[in-house]
C-alpha cells in the first residue's frame, strides 16, 4: 500500500526551518507497512498546494500532510483543500468551543483570526489536537485518505499517533518489518562498505541510511508474504548487519549515544564526573538531556581558563607550562582532579583546540586529549578531528563518552 508525506510551509522551501516531520512521517509510515513514494514540500500558495494535492491523489493510497493549519494569512492548507474538493469551509462548533478554551487557560481572549481555525471543508473529518489550537482533519482526494495536521512537531507527532494511526493501520499490508541501528565511529561510505551484499544474500531485504552527523542509522526493511515471515528476515538479515558492525554500533531505534553510556553507568552502579574545557559543558549537556542523569552524573565542570583548572581541579601550574594544556598530561590531572573533588567513581576529562584558530604545527586544530580516570588508572586518548568549530567540539564530546564506555565495558 503506497503513501506520499507532503509538508506545506515556505519556510521549508527556503531552508529556514530544517524539514523535521517529514523524516518522522515517513519513518513511520514504513514502520506500520507502507511503501512511501515520496516525500514532497510545497511552499504558501494557494494554487501550488492545489496542484500538488491534485497529484498525490492520483498518485498513492495515503496521504499525510502537516503545515498550514495556523491562524495567519499565509496559513492556506484548509482553503486549498476546499477549494481541490469544490467544497465549501464549515465551521465546527466543537473545535471552535475548544480552541476557546484553551485560549481562556491562558488567560487571553481568542480572536477571529483563531477562530479560522475551526473551519474546515465541508464533509472533512476533524481529528482532535488536544494540545493545541490547531484541530486537523481527513478528506479523500482522489482514490487517497488525505491527512492535514499541524505543522508543530509536538502537536503533529501527538496527532498522528492518537489520531492518524488508528485510521489507517487497517489499510497497510502489514506484510513489512524494519529494525533501526545506531551507529557511531565510521563515516556513511564505511558503513555501506562494509555491509555490500546483505541484501543480495538476503532476498527481499533493503539496507537504507541515515546520515545525522556524527552519527550513521542503519535501516534494515524486509517485506515477505506475512508479517511474521517480514520480522523472521529481517531479524536474520540484521544478525549479519551487527556482525559486520558490531564495533560501532551502540543501540536501536531512539536510542541516544549519551543515553546509552548513561545507562551502562547506571546498571553498573558508576558515578560520572567531567572536566571539559574544548567542549565547553557539551558532554554534560548531551548527558542531562537524557532523564535520570542525577543518577550517576555528579560533576560537570567547565574548567576554560587554566586558573580555573588549577583552582577547580587542582591541576599543577608546572605540568600546564611544562606540556601546555593541551596535553595528555594535562587531561589526565583533569580527570583524575574531576573524580578527587567529587568523589566519583570514573573521571573524564577534555582539552583540545577546537579552532577555527590556535593550532600549531605540533598541535593543528581538531587536536583533543581525552582522559578516563578509575580504579584501574587512567587511559589517555588523543584525536585530531576534521570539521569547524562545531563539528570537533561534538565529535570530541562523542568520543568523550565513547572513551567512558569503553573504559567501564573494555
Amino acid at each position: 500500500m503506497s503513501a506520499v508525506v507532503l509538508t506545506v510551509g515556505t519556510e521549508l522551501t527556503r531552508g529556514e526551518l530544517v524539514n523535521t516531520n517529514a523524516a518522522f512521517l515517513a519513518a513511520e509510515l514504513t514502520a506500520l507497512g507502507f511503501e512511501v513514494l515520496e516525500e514532497t514540500c510545497v511552499d504558501d500558495d494557494r494554487a501550488r498546494i492545489i496542484a500538488t494535492l491534485e497529484r498525490l491523489g492520483r498518485a498513492a493510497a495515503v496521504i499525510v500532510c502537516t503545515g498550514g493549519l495556523g491562524p495567519t494569512t499565509d496559513d492556506l492548507t484548509t482553503e486549498a483543500v476546499a477549494t481541490a474538493l469544490g467544497v465549501p469551509l464549515v465551521r465546527d462548533d466543537a473545535s471552535l468551543e475548544h480552541i476557546r478554551r484553551r485560549f481562556e487557560k491562558l488567560g487571553r481572549p481568542m480572536s477571529e483570526s483563531n477562530a479560522k481555525q475551526a473551519n474546515f471543508p465541508s464533509g472533512a473529518d476533524v481529528l482532535v489536537n488536544p494540545i493545541g489550537t490547531a484541530p486537523g482533519f481527513s478528506v479523500r482526494i482522489g482514490k487517497a485518505l488525505a491527512f492535514f495536521m499541524p505543522g508543530v512537531p509536538r502537536e503533529m507527532k501527538r496527532m498522528f499517533e492518537e489520531q492518524v494511526t488508528p485510521r489507517i493501520r487497517s489499510l497497510s499490508p502489514n506484510d513489512a518489518h524494519q529494525i533501526r541501528l545506531r551507529t557511531f565511529g565510521l563515516p556513511e561510505s564505511v558503513v555501506g562498505e562494509r555491509l555490500a551484499g546483505v541484501e543480495g544474500a538476503f532476498p527481499g531485504v533493503t539496507i537504507g541510511y541515515r546520515a545525522h552527523f556524527p552519527e550513521i542509522e542503519v535501516k534494515v526493511l524486509a517485506r515477505a508474504t506475512s508479517n511474521a515471515a517480514a520480522r523472521e528476515a529481517c531479524e536474520t538479515a540484521t544478525a549479519e548487519v551487527q556482525k559486520r558492525l558490531a564495533d560501532v554500533i551502540y543501540g536501536e531505534a531512539e536510542d541516544t549515544f549519551a543515553g546509552v553510556v548513561g545507562r551502562i553507568l547506571r546498571q553498573r552502579g558508576l558515578t560520572l564526573a567531567i572536566a571539559e574545557s574544548c567542549t565547553g559543558g557539551l558532554v554534560g549537556h548531551m548527558l542531562t538531556r537524557e532523564p535520570g542523569a542525577s543518577d550517576f552524573l555528579l560533576l560537570d565542570a567547565v574548567t576554560y581558563a587554566n586558573s580555573a583548572k588549577t583552582a577547580v581541579l587542582g591541576v599543577d601550574e608546572d605540568i600546564m607550562r611544562a606540556h601546555g594544556a593541551v596535553s595528555g598530561e594535562v587531561a589526565a590531572a583533569m580527570a583524575e582532579g574531576a573524580r578527587r573533588v567529587s568523589g566519583a567513581a570514573i573521571g573524564l576529562s577534555l582539552t583540545g583546540i577546537a579552532g577555527p584558530s590556535g593550532g600549531s604545527d605540533d598541535k593543528p586544530v581538531g587536536t583533543v586529549h581525552i582522559a578516563v580516570a578509575g580504579d584501574r588508572g587512567t587511559e589517555l586518548f588523543q584525536r585530531v578531528f576534521p570539521g569547524d568549530r562545531v563539528q570537533i567540539q561534538t565529535l570530541a564530546a562523542y568520543a568523550g563518552l565513547a572513551s567512558v564506555k569503553k573504559y567501564v565495558r573494555p
